[in-house]
């Protein structure tokens, strides 16, 4: 009684733990991995909606540090001390609004210009490589570098874009930009009243990280070890990682919807904070669904070994598919001799190897996807496919010899 509630205890353990390893897998290898972190975000460059929100951050921190309207009246003042008459020079003092509308259309042009090129990938990338270290910073709650945190928000520096777009506007003739200052324009990653909690909660993970997915592994398997009936008990291991995982996923949802509605249209537009989130957690929803998928197959896998009527008549199937293709191949010469005897005799281990090696291949897999898992299952009934074939000409070639 009590072995068998230690072994609920530990599979439930274990359960609730998937979801908290899943994070902590995602924290290490994402944001705390600087290539895969570069790799993940680098296809931003090209969206969209990233790009008309760079066009616009950039053209504002242009924008905001011309005064046409003083350049205008220094001209005026400079023309009048040589002598042009009054009303003239207010003229040339009242065509600053029209010198403003000109330079904005031109800041806008090159910034377009400059975002939309290939140019723009290699400055996003060089910024988010350089910010790495930042961004961990920045969930640890120390700021600093490219990526900051100013109060609630997550910014991200794009001051070396905004420099490029001054530079070609000196390069094209408009030398009233030379008087820009530095400028350290910041496009927002990431705004919520909650970011202390989300920096405290990267922390634990952080910490966590090194682990709790082995952890996670070890009090399932204990648990389903300790169980009177091992098979049930997998069974159930598989169902209760594939709900936590499906728990996560809607967890995903919320949080998704929650960081949309707390992005001020202000400063990220919509479209644009939904290509940021989707990028950023592309790897943990593609761990999700993994482990979601894994969780199903082993439930169903333990099912089908299982004394069920519905296994034994899968199982039953199989056997006199195997049996008859065996008496085919006998009838047409073709016999596998000892070797079908040897694996009719040693069957069941050959089938516990075949069902080892997926799942140590699966371990040691670096990033497994859903595709992974389809894959070795896959290959695993191919496996046993063959061990059911070749065991079924053992029999076939005994039974002959026998007669």
């Amino acid at each position: 009684m009590a072995r068998s509630a230690v072994s609920a205890l530990l599979i439930l353990l274990g359960c609730l733990l998937v979801p908290v390893s899943v994070l902590t897998v995602w924290v290490h290898d994402i944001v705390l991995d600087t290539d895969r972190y570069v790799a993940t975000v680098a296809p931003l460059a090209k969206d969209p909606a990233i790009q008309d929100t760079a066009v616009d951050q950039v053209s504002e921190a242009v924008d905001i540090r011309h005064n046409s309207r003083e350049v205008t009246a220094d001209i005026a003042s400079w023309l009048r001390a040589h002598g042009l008459p009054e009303q003239a020079a207010d003229t040339i003092e009242g065509l600053a609004p029209q010198l403003d509308s000109a330079l904005d259309q031109a800041v806008r042009k090159v910034a377009a210009h400059i975002v939309r090129s290939e140019q723009f990938p290699a400055v996003w990338t060089g910024a988010n490589r350089a910010a790495h270290t930042a961004v961990v910073g920045a969930l640890t709650g120390k700021g600093g570098g490219p990526v900051g945190v100013e109060g609630h928000t997550v910014t991200l520096n794009v001051g070396a874009a905004v420099e490029r777009v001054r530079q070609q506007l000196v390069d094209a003739g408009l030398p009233v930009v030379t008087g820009i200052p530095d400028i350290h324009q910041r496009l927002v990653l990431f705004h919520s009243d909650r970011l202390d909690t989300i920096r405290r909660a990267a922390r634990l993970l952080d910490l966590a990280g090194n682990w709790l997915p082995a952890l996670t592994v070890t009090l399932g398997g204990t648990g389903v070890l300790l169980a009177h009936r091992r098979r049930r008990a997998l069974a159930r291991a598989a169902l209760g990682t594939a709900l936590a995982s499906l728990a996560l996923a809607l967890a995903l949802a919320v949080g998704r919807r929650y960081y949309l509605d707390h992005v001020p249209a202000s400063v990220l537009s919509r479209e644009a904070a939904s290509a940021l989130f989707d990028t950023v957690v592309r790897f943990l929803r593609v761990t999700v669904l993994t482990v979601l998928v894994l969780g199903v197959v082993v439930a169903l896998g333990a099912y089908l070994v299982g004394p069920g009527r519905l296994p034994s008549r899968v199982r039953g199937t199989a056997e006199v598919l195997a049996d008859s293709a065996a008496r085919w191949g006998a009838a047409h010469g073709m016999r596998t001799g000892r070797a079908g005897i040897w694996t009719a005799d040693h069957r069941r281990g050959l089938t516990t190897a075949a069902l080892l090696v997926p799942v140590a291949v699966f371990a040691l897999w670096n990033h497994p996807t859903v595709l992974t898992v389809l894959l070795l299952v896959v290959i695993l009934l191919a496996a046993l496919a063959v061990i059911a074939l070749l065991a079924a000409t053992g029999r076939t070639g005994a039974h002959g010899r026998g007669g």
